[in-house]
């Protein structure tokens, strides 16, 4: 969403050329501060962090460059490098709704701290990702950046699940998507080399590191040349069906219901499902049977991790996106096509759909002494099938990384 692609270019001539651009539109100022917020990819844990399920992450090595400076006079300027025009927002002014532009999720920021926080300053700012392509939750990243931005800007301390909160909040009640706090999560709590393992139902969570015995793997990441919103597409239906399958059991169970947002299908004894499931509609029956299986590739794939089992680990990964299309129904032919041919690609560990699996892009484990059979093969395939997509296809491979946080400027 926030692409800009890198081209090859070193990162210190990246780095210039913010740095330079930043100072055509705001001359130079005193204090100028950055801001590095990695994008994310999900293993296992598809589909249920809004059900409050369990979930694991990586934070990979591309992502969202924010340069900004502080400002007293209570005014927001925010400039991009991969969209024309800017956002301005008055601090002094009441908050407005959404425009419907790339300027939403710094209103969705400025909307959840003022809930908390009076802000005094405001700042000018650029901003900038490095990979021009969806599926990444480059909206969590560019979220995570502005309120930590912000929050720097008007000497507010947060911790990390705070920053997860505010950030979390502002998607769902300002931009209007109903996710959880993977994307969040990851972007914040990562640490490279480790896996994230996180219970986004009571929070907790677990950084676990690379095993000795587990041989040397990369995160790929697969463009299909499609890009999609996630708030146009079917990902808010799914929430709601999701509701209705707790809704279901419950009623099957003679429950007393909560028809309001806080019943979700973690609130539902496993058990249950299995006794009631044949008792309600198959679309429900889906949507559960992926939420409980997928929370059981996650308890799995935590253990096989920590053995440093990835062949297992990446089988899960494949299973995990079989269930994604048979029992929550996403993916478009293009996603679903990539996740065959990463099935019958050697060097793969294991891959799947990344974010919603509405268009977008695929993530995969693989073996970084085959990437570029592994590139060559998919690509062939793909555009074999899909040959409109040629110029806009993408391969990248990432390594994880840590999660945001201020970084220096390079001189």
């Amino acid at each position: 969403m926030y692409g800009f692609g890198s081209g090859g270019q070193s990162a210190w001539l990246n780095g210039y050329i913010m740095i330079e651009t930043f100072q055509n539109y705001y001359g130079k100022k005193e204090h100028v501060r950055k801001i590095f917020a990695p994008y994310r990819v999900c293993p296992l844990g598809a589909h249920v962090d809004h059900q409050h399920g369990l979930v694991s992450g990586f934070a990979i090595d591309k992502g969202v460059e924010l340069l900004f400076a502080s400002s007293s006079d209570r005014m927001i300027e925010m400039r991009s490098l991969s969209f024309r025009g800017k956002t301005c927002i008055d601090l002094n002014a009441p908050t407005t709704g959404k425009k419907y532009d790339w300027g939403d999720y710094l209103r969705g920021a400025v909307y959840a701290l003022k809930k908390r926080f009076q802000l005094k300053c405001g700042i000018k700012g650029l901003i900038k990702g490095s990979l021009p392509i969806g599926g990444l939750s480059s909206s969590a990243a560019v979220l995570v950046a502005y309120v930590m931005a912000l929050s720097e800007a008007n000497d507010i301390s947060l911790t990390p699940m705070e920053i997860i909160r505010i950030t979390s909040e502002a998607e769902r009640e300002f931009v209007g998507l109903k996710n959880g706090i993977l994307d969040q999560a990851c972007v914040v709590l990562s640490e490279r080399d480790n896996l994230l393992y996180l219970d986004t139902d009571s929070n907790d969570y677990s950084l676990l590191p690379f095993s000795n015995e587990m041989p040397p793997f990369e995160v790929g990441i697969i463009f299909s040349g499609l890009t999609r919103s996630l708030i146009s597409s079917d990902y808010n239906l799914r929430v709601n069906e999701c509701k209705v399958a707790a809704w279901n059991i419950l009623a099957s169970k003679k429950q007393k219901l909560n028809i309001m947002d806080k019943t979700f299908l973690r609130d539902v004894p496993e058990p249950w499902f299995h006794e009631t499931k044949d008792t309600f509609p198959e679309r429900f029956r889906r949507r559960a049977e992926h939420f409980f299986s997928e929370c059981g590739r996650v308890k799995q794939g935590m253990n096989v991790w920590q053995k440093g089992d990835i062949r297992t680990f990446g089988q899960l990964i494949f299973d995990s996106c079989n269930s994604s299309i048979d029992n929550y129904e996403c993916g478009s032919p293009e996603l679903i096509a990539l996740y065959h041919i990463m099935r019958e690609t050697g060097g793969i560990y294991g891959g799947r759909f990344s974010g919603a699996g509405f268009k977008g892009s695929c993530i995969c484990l693989l073996d970084p002494t085959k990437k570029e059979k592994i590139e060559r093969k998919i690509r062939t395939k793909y555009i074999e099938r899909f040959p409109q997509y040629k110029s806009s296809f993408e391969f990248h491979c990432c390594k994880t990384e840590t999660g945001a946080r201020f970084i220096e400027i390079e001189a």
